[in-house]
């Protein structure tokens, strides 16, 4: 019968059961612990690879229940304005050129309006746009020449009086009781007139004749009697169709003057403006309607 022969050291153990060093144990576990860590990183890593390059799955063919409830996406854009139903309102529009200054429609109908207040002269017969463009051209032209030459300005307060004075000059103004603030305002008001711009407008309307009688007026003299045959062939007449009583003649005597003063001076004046047509650049852009019609003395743009 064999023994087991037992090395020192080796109580306590039974026979066969050989256990290895405690060294060797904890080297082989630490081993066992770091191959199990790399190992999951490994897989880790692979399967995040796959999962970024592979295809996302479909979406799924029937909506959630939170989806079929749900109202349906609407965009949602910017209102814009609307646009005025019809073409745009021509507000004003260039009817004649002199010398690079502007005459437009609205200046044609303000001396259309403005004609309507001269007591004579100027308003006999039915209104004529195209006499209208002329005056206004002439009167550009003899402004341009006033800011050449620089003479005496006419006073708010000369304009004023002079203005009074109008009142008992219009045959139609009788109506309305223009001798009373209230009446002459709303005879203003029947020509889209304010006390306020109609004085100036006579102002300057003033100056331009105060120009013209100290440049044409030397030599012209107006007779006391062609003063009184005006008075009775001319406004006699226009007083009796609009059934007015006319004033007496001593009271508009220094208005007729005028008057007949601007027609002996307009003789002169025709000259001399159809000279300064013909020295610069005049162009009518508005002829009965028609398009542009250059005068004598004119050029085309």
């Amino acid at each position: 019968m064999m023994r087991t022969l037992r090395q020192p050291g080796d109580k306590g153990k039974s026979p066969g059961s050989a256990q290895p060093a405690p060294a060797l144990l904890l080297a082989t576990l630490l081993a066992a612990v770091l191959a199990a860590v790399v190992g999951s990183t490994l897989v880790a890593g692979r399967a995040l690879a796959q999962s970024s390059s592979a295809p996302l799955p479909p979406a799924a063919s029937k909506p959630s229940v939170a989806q079929s409830q749900s109202p349906p996406t609407q965009i949602l854009l910017p209102r814009l304005p609307q646009m005025p139903p019809v073409e745009g309102v021509e507000v004003d529009r260039v009817v004649a050129i002199v010398n690079g200054d502007l005459i437009l429609d609205s200046d044609v109908d303000l001396e259309r309006r403005f004609a309507a207040l001269l007591p004579y002269g100027q308003t006999s017969g039915p209104y004529d746009r195209d006499a209208a463009i002329e005056r206004l051209i002439n009167r550009d032209l003899i402004l341009q020449q006033m800011r050449l030459q620089q003479g005496d300005e006419i006073t708010q307060e000369a304009a004023a009086q002079d203005l009074d004075d109008l009142r008992n000059s219009i045959p139609v103004c009788k109506e309305f009781h223009c001798e009373t603030k209230d009446g002459w305002e709303r005879f203003l008001a029947t020509e889209g007139f304010t006390p306020k711009s109609l004085l100036s407008l006579w102002r300057q309307r003033m100056e331009v004749l105060a120009f013209i009688e100290l440049r044409f007026r030397m030599g012209i003299t107006i007779s006391p009697a062609q003063i009184e045959q005006y008075y009775q062939k001319t406004l006699l007449p226009q007083y009796a169709a609009l059934r007015v009583t006319p004033p007496p003649l001593k009271e508009i005597a220094n208005r007729i003057q005028q008057v007949l003063l601007e027609q002996q001076v307009s003789k002169l004046l025709d000259d001399w403006l159809k000279s300064l047509r013909a020295q610069g650049n005049v162009v009518v852009l508005d002829h009965g309607g028609q398009g542009p019609a250059n005068r004598p003395g004119e050029e085309a743009p």
